[in-house]
């Protein structure tokens, strides 16, 4: 991860994003030696934490059907004292 200071930052902007987007590689840019901002590659290789299980599993059954059927439900509720 690279860091840059916000006034290098703002006078080579373009060429900085263009470095993100070719190397793949995350930006932290400083201001008096505080991180404030990140700038990080984006693109199709890079889901992001919502899609990581996409395509690893399989619906089996019924997923709108209840869990339980009634005489099971009946049996859970007399076993736990209800």
């Amino acid at each position: 991860m690279k860091t840059i200071s916000a006034g290098v930052f703002k006078a080579q902007c373009l060429a900085v994003m263009d470095t993100v987007q070719t190397r793949r590689e995350t930006v932290v840019v400083t201001k008096r030696g505080k991180a404030v901002a990140k700038l990080v590659p984006i693109g199709p290789e890079d889901d992001g934490i919502l899609h990581f299980l996409r395509g690893k599993g399989t619906i089996t059954g019924d997923v709108l059907g209840p869990a339980l059927s009634a005489k099971e439900w009946g049996n859970s509720l007399a076993w736990a004292g209800i």
